[in-house]
């Protein structure tokens, strides 16, 4: 019987940072929550970092650990910095958590499609994110804010289990200061001085202002907060066909060469992470797919 070598299952295109992890420094590291954190990487020798899309994620490798996917949660309009918040989940999270500034973290990438943002402009923007879900669309946020007039009302709706576990919320507050853009902060239990919204984040759907025939609506979170999610959308008029969701999940080797992530038909690191909610609608409800 025939078996291919190595060599034939790697792609004709890929390049080395697709291949061989790419050494960046650790400049920074911040506990965002209990187990989550951020790292602020660069490249040696002062050179720009990876340009990147938003919705790109890199593979993060732990030297003599493991490689992790992690969605990329930095601004994609500057190149001083690489930023990637991660959650503390396994073996490899947990080396990289415990790592500090000056050490060294393999890095490929980016891999994967990107949320919509281009096509997004003269439409209203809508961001609809549940617990680190906000993560991979900080980017987005970075983005529409930096062209802000390119697009109608920008409405964004976060939630998370506690206050304790909220990403961001400095930045989350000073954008809600703003007179351009709209934010509503949920979370599933208040606890101590918290006197916001108690609820899921999908009760804040019926609650924000925009138009639901023509809004880009994004959405990341827990595939059960998806699911509910663009129900609660659907109960809002907005078209399917107007509605984009991440699928970050099994990915090992971000190149669609070992099958982890596979969905039905489709790779996730090489036909996703960002998928249009129609390709995925049929699959979201297949259990155990």
């Amino acid at each position: 019987m025939y078996m291919a070598n190595a060599a034939e299952l790697i792609p004709a295109d890929a390049t080395p940072g697709d291949m061989v992890p790419q050494p960046y420094t650790i400049t920074a590291q911040r506990k965002d929550t209990y187990d989550t954190f951020t790292l602020d990487m660069v490249v040696g020798d002062g050179k720009p970092v990876m340009a990147f899309a938003p919705g790109q994620f890199n593979m993060l490798y732990a030297f003599g650990v493991g490689e992790v996917p992690i969605s990329i949660s930095g601004d994609p309009t500057t190149n001083d910095r690489l930023v990637q918040t991660v959650r503390e989940v396994g073996s490899v999270t947990s080396a990289l958590r415990r790592l500090r500034k000056g050490d060294t973290v393999g890095v490929r990438g980016p891999f994967g499609t990107a949320w919509p943002v281009k096509e997004a402009e003269g439409s209203d923007l809508v961001i609809l994110a549940g617990g680190i879900g906000i993560a991979p669309l900080r980017p987005v946020i970075y983005s529409a804010l930096k062209r802000r007039r390119k697009f109608g009302r920008f409405v964004i709706m976060y939630g998370s289990r506690t206050p304790h576990d909220l990403l961001y919320y400095r930045e989350l507050q000073q954008w809600k200061a703003r007179y351009d853009i709209e934010v509503e902060i949920t979370v599933d239990r208040a606890i101590g001085p918290w006197r916001g919204n108690v609820g899921v984040v999908t009760t804040l759907v019926p609650r924000v202002k925009f138009d639901p025939l023509s809004a880009i609506v994004m959405v990341c979170g827990p595939e059960i907060m998806m699911r509910f999610g663009i129900m609660e959308l659907r109960r809002a008029n907005v078209p399917e066909d107007n509605i984009y969701i991440s699928m970050e999940r099994n990915m090992k080797c971000g190149c669609g060469l070992c099958g982890h992530c596979q969905c039905g038909p489709l790779f996730v690191c090489k036909d996703g992470p960002v998928f249009r909610y129609l390709q995925m609608k049929r699959l979201l409800n297949i259990r155990e797919i």
